[in-house]
């Protein structure tokens, strides 16, 4: 019985894993084709694919699959992606912003309900949570590419709004329209960027006991693991 309940366990984290990366890939290709229906599907004019085109060989996206993606996102008969946001209240008033890319607005609205049915939290009007929140670009470089003199000078005068050293890497912040314009101000210098993304930074934190933060880690996790969901924010403390 200790084997198979030990080969149980392996199989059910093999599948948790194949899932997780079964997801990654699907985000990567919907980010393809929607940035490719945006800009175009050559990557030196359009930063957003550039930019999705190094996501997607980040989580090991064949080759093929990017190239035959930005093909078909060229052709009129592939459907665009619609890029929607859902405003949530977890448990004890934490706000939840919920980042979507779907082909199906119905399903995706559906999904959400189900997962506030399930795992509690009430979905809240347009700009009640989000007005807690900026938008913001947000690329990390690691700490040990430049000095932080260096670096400090190079990414402000690229345009960026914030910096700062956390642990190993060095964040730095940028209006959303100016994510690109750095992150290639970086990467011009021959320095490796580990991220470069939109996020929402909360600008007003919500302190939870143990069970409240357990309760809206079970929403989270539930609404990350929607095929349409893109990202989660929340500013539990």
């Amino acid at each position: 019985m200790a084997g198979h309940s030990k080969w149980a366990n392996i199989k059910h984290r093999k599948e948790r894993a194949d899932a997780k990366k079964g997801k990654l890939f699907s985000r990567a290709t919907k980010e393809i084709i929607s940035s490719v229906k945006m800009g175009g599907p050559d990557p030196k004019t359009n930063p957003r694919l550039r930019l999705a085109i190094q996501k997607a060989k980040e989580v090991n996206l064949p080759n093929d699959n990017i190239d035959r993606n930005i093909k078909k996102a060229s052709s009129d008969e592939q459907a665009d992606f619609t890029a929607i946001t859902y405003e949530l209240y977890g448990h004890g008033g934490v706000g939840l912003i919920v980042d979507v890319l779907t082909d199906n607005k119905n399903r995706i609205s559906s999904d959400i309900r189900i997962a506030t049915n399930k795992q509690g939290g009430t979905i809240a009007n347009p700009g009640s949570v989000a007005f807690n929140f900026d938008r913001k670009g947000v690329i990390h470089v690691a700490k040990d590419a430049a000095s932080e003199d260096d670096m400090f000078m190079l990414v402000t005068e690229a345009g960026a709004e914030d910096f700062e050293v956390q642990d190993d890497v060095y964040v730095i912040l940028t209006d959303p329209s100016q994510l690109y314009a750095v992150k290639d101000a970086i990467e011009a210098k021959g320095l490796k960027t580990l991220q470069a993304e939109l996020e929402m930074i909360p600008k007003v934190w919500v302190e939870c006991d143990e069970e409240t933060a357990k309760s809206n880690f079970g929403l989270i996790d539930w609404l990350d693991g929607l095929d349409d969901v893109d990202a989660v924010y929340n500013n539990m403390k």
